[in-house]
């Protein structure tokens, strides 16, 4: 594996290189990024419904078909959703997350609540749930500014990670052509 990887550093730069390019992109330009993950979402979504329901249809005479075809029915309604109305998927997906976020927040104020009884320190997951709710409530407060500070941690994301893959392009490029020796097996570094 270390051979081709070494042979094929420049495509972890690549790989590296594009991370990068999306991550200052979605920074620079979150509404753009962020409709354009939903119009991909949206595209996929319609596409495999339809895919969804022409299996169903061939395999009408199984008892798979229904699974197959409320499968294509929803995600034949949802990619339309998100084609023709991107701002409803974009507030949907902000609810979701604010709502998992609120629940969360929720379980592990009650757990925090249950662990008193067995150990001190209890009080950091009290604070965890504190802020999952508040993070929740801001979200759906703001759901709008919410997806754009998303779409803000997903390009930080991108640049870090991008910069990562460049870092490794450059230590396979120079075991590549011998200048860094690679790790004897057993050796982590």
């Amino acid at each position: 594996m270390l051979e081709a990887m070494t042979r094929n550093w420049w495509a972890v730069g690549l790989r590296g290189v594009f991370a990068i390019l999306f991550g200052i992109a979605a920074i620079a330009w979150p509404g753009a990024a962020l409709w354009a993950l939903i119009i991909i979402f949206g595209a996929y979504a319609l596409v495999d419904g339809v895919f969804a329901l022409v299996e169903a249809v061939m395999h009408w005479r199984e008892s798979r078909r229904w699974p197959l075809l409320i499968e294509g029915v929803v995600g034949i309604i949802l990619g339309a959703i998100a084609l023709v109305t991107p701002v409803i998927a974009v507030l949907a997906w902000v609810y979701v997350i604010a709502a998992w976020a609120v629940v969360t927040g929720v379980l592990e104020i009650v757990n925090a609540i249950h662990l008193r009884k067995q150990i001190s320190g209890e009080i950091w997951m009290l604070l965890s749930g504190v802020i999952s709710i508040v993070f929740g409530l801001l979200l759906t407060f703001w759901p709008l500014e919410g997806a754009l500070a998303i779409t803000w941690l997903i390009g930080i994301y991108a640049v870090i990670f991008g910069i990562f893959l460049l870092v490794l392009a450059f230590k396979l490029k120079g075991v590549h052509e011998g200048r860094v020796q690679p790790a004897r097996q057993g050796n982590v570094a």
